[in-house]
């Protein structure tokens, strides 16, 4: 049996109040557990942007292009980028990385999709064990 590892993590977060691009990525990230105090200088956030755009230009970018864009050391790239990779944001190919979708809605979706599996393989584990327990 292989296991791949995947961490979704989904933060209740009350929406911004006003429509306000910028208020609106924070937020849809950090609903998503992409960004915490600890990065003060929102690297993640950048990061994520920068993915961004490159996925609507179907461009991927390797960790020293995204390191020299947004003036980061290439090991902090990596840092965040594991954690997007890890949560199935991100995928990475070759050398190279880039959203898994080209669009926000579309990530979300495939967010979903992905907790769904998640969802029923639990299902599934459970019912085997509640068989076998006599449950």
């Amino acid at each position: 049996m292989v296991f791949i590892r995947q961490r979704i993590t989904i933060v209740n977060i009350r929406k911004p109040a006003e429509h306000n691009v910028n208020q609106e990525l924070q937020w849809f990230g950090s609903s998503l557990g992409l960004f915490n105090l600890r990065d003060r200088d929102k690297s993640t956030f950048r990061l994520f942007i920068e993915l961004l755009k490159s996925a609507k230009s179907n461009n991927q970018l390797t960790s020293d292009e995204l390191a020299a864009r947004l003036d980061l050391s290439r090991g902090t790239i990596i840092h965040h980028i594991n954690k997007l990779m890890e949560s199935g944001l991100v995928i990475h190919e070759g050398n190279r990385y880039i959203l898994r979708v080209d669009n926000l809605k579309a990530l979300i979706e495939e967010v979903e999709k992905d907790i769904k599996r998640a969802c029923d393989d639990l299902k599934e584990v459970a019912k085997e064990i509640d068989d076998r327990l006599g449950l």
